[in-house]
């Protein structure tokens, strides 16, 4: 198992560059920093904290060459891994936040991500507790960027300070660009989370864990063939799930809800996709034939551009 996992071709569908972000690297951005501190960023009893930490990260990437420099980071990392795909997650709100020039550093890591062995697309995320009018100017950030490789537009941060109702205006604005649809939901919230980031338009749903409680929407997302991003470390770590065996995915999985398995902050979450994929097999009982399955999943449910998707780009050995 140990062999086939590492080698079997992988795809990242919820993965944050921000959040992967090794503190070994923070250090190296800015040295007068201890490595100490930068580790001890890497601590959050519960999700709230986490989002703080989050913040935390991004506010030490300063210019487009610290952007360019994690993003090399990153990739050269899921190359090890034979992930040859990835729609890397740019945190845009978060970059406004800081009151900082987007197109430099959006050159950057495109500049970055050229040669890689990886496949990159990108999704620009708005956070949900900025409002409606920073999300606006994140969605038309997006639409200027479609043909440089930007495939979809998303909302993330705090579901409960950022209602999903909140935002009707700006996914249809990203959906008439041509962008693609997705949200965090149903992860810190319950299942009228997911409800709601569906009723936006929302072509995949990050986390998306609650669904779990409610048989009609499990049935909706079967039937429309809506997959769940799930990250199961990511949801240990914050606190959402509290025991790994409790943890969803095999029911979700069992009900039929299409799913992708993901790290969504691997430095922050200390986790790996190929991980993530040995956790489902030991902890949850997939067998090869299943995580081929989910793995196929991966390439199935990218946002590329919809003549791309076939099934000649699922890698050879995937294809059932």
């Amino acid at each position: 198992m140990a062999d086939f996992l590492e080698t079997m071709p992988k795809a990242e569908l919820h993965l944050h560059l921000e959040g992967s972000v090794e503190p070994e690297t923070l250090h190296e951005l800015d040295p007068t920093t201890p490595i100490e501190e930068c580790r001890a960023i890497y601590s959050y009893p519960d999700f709230d904290a986490f989002l703080k930490a989050f913040g935390a990260v991004g506010k030490r990437l300063r210019t487009p060459e610290d952007y360019a420099l994690v993003t090399r980071r990153l990739l050269e990392r899921l190359a090890a891994q034979n992930v040859q795909y990835a729609e890397i997650i740019l945190a845009a709100g978060v970059v406004l936040w800081k009151e900082q020039e987007f197109a430099p550093i959006f050159d950057a890591v495109c500049e970055a991500s050229r040669g890689s062995a990886v496949e990159v697309r990108w999704i620009l995320d708005a956070v949900r507790q900025f409002g409606v009018e920073p999300a606006m100017r994140v969605a038309e950030l997006a639409a200027e960027r479609v043909d440089r490789g930007v495939v979809a537009y998303g909302i993330g941060g705090s579901e409960e300070r950022g209602p999903a109702g909140w935002f009707t205006e700006v996914f249809a604005f990203a959906r008439r660009a041509g962008l693609r649809l997705t949200a965090h939901a149903g992860e810190s919230m319950g299942p009228e989370s997911v409800w709601a980031a569906l009723d936006l338009g929302a072509e995949r749903i990050g986390h998306g864990i609650a669904s779990v409680r409610d048989p009609e929407l499990m049935r909706h997302l079967r039937e429309r063939d809506i997959p769940l991003e799930i990250c199961i470390t990511s949801n240990l770590v914050t606190g959402v799930v509290k025991r790994v065996d409790e943890h969803p995915i095999r029911q979700l999985y069992e009900a039929g809800v299409p799913i992708v398995l993901n790290t969504d902050d691997p430095a922050m979450f200390r986790c790996s996709l190929t991980e993530e994929y040995r956790l489902a097999a030991s902890v949850f009982g997939f067998s090869e034939a299943e995580l081929l399955a989910i793995a196929e999943n991966g390439f199935r449910y990218a946002f590329r551009r919809p003549e791309k998707i076939s099934s000649g780009d699922i890698p050879c050995g995937l294809s059932r």
